[in-house]
């Protein structure tokens, strides 16, 4: 989300947008072309995405209430609310190299889960504070900017770091999660290629989350140093 100009124009604005963006764009890209390469390099014996995911799970000892196919496009994801596993249908029936990479990450997400993963639990507690607070943080802004109320300002401010904490505790979660899947894949004897593309998928997907947390640094950045310079 990018912040409102109640400043008046400056290149600094302008410099923080384009570096989102390309930064947005280019991570996107990575990962989406990184993932097309590998959804074509099949995986040793064929196994679909499920059937891996369900093999690191008996291999960590963990059980879960289910794998259901969700729609989309790299729309997986572990909900821990229902302990359920969300695989998009290309990862959850595909039998590549990408398909198995993503599917273990999101079963490392459930594995955390079970061990207790003090980023993960902190992550979890922060997520129902980060929907109140993104849903209010610019309506308080906006309204200390027109009303000049340096205090709404600041806790705008304040409301909008929550997010900025979520962005940076995801990271160790995301790279976690990947590292627990190339750890089974490697484990249970992949080649490899497998293990390098796996890297590969992993690695792309991690970047996405690094230039978000980035991109909310530098908002974070922006308010702080135009609301003190507005004081």
């Amino acid at each position: 989300m990018y912040i409102p100009m109640f400043y008046g124009f400056n290149w600094s604005y302008l410099l923080l947008v384009i570096v989102s963006l390309v930064l947005g764009f280019a991570t996107q890209g990575y990962i989406r072309s990184t993932y097309s390469t590998w959804s074509k390099v099949p995986l040793p014996g064929r196994k679909s995405g499920a059937e891996v995911a369900r093999e690191m799970l008996a291999y960590d000892g963990v059980q879960v209430a289910g794998i259901l196919a969700t729609p989309g496009e790299l729309t997986d994801h572990y909900d821990p609310r229902d302990n359920t596993l969300h695989l998009s249908n290309e990862n959850m029936n595909g039998g590549s190299v990408a398909s198995a990479a993503v599917a273990c990450h999101e079963t490392g997400h459930a594995v955390q889960t079970a061990r207790g993963y003090v980023p993960g639990k902190i992550r979890s507690a922060l997520v129902p504070v980060v929907n109140f607070c993104s849903s209010l943080w610019m309506i308080v802004f906006i309204i200390g900017a027109f009303m000049a109320i340096s205090g709404l300002m600041t806790l705008a401010i304040i409301l909008f770091a929550f997010s900025v904490l979520f962005q940076l505790v995801t990271l160790p979660v995301e790279f976690d999660a990947s590292h627990r899947a190339i750890a089974y894949l490697r484990q249970a004897g992949y080649d490899d290629t497998t293990l390098r593309g796996a890297k590969k998928v992993l690695t792309a997907a991690a970047l996405t989350y690094v230039a978000a947390a980035l991109t909310s640094i530098m908002q974070l950045v922006y308010l702080l140093g135009q609301t003190n310079r507005r004081n």
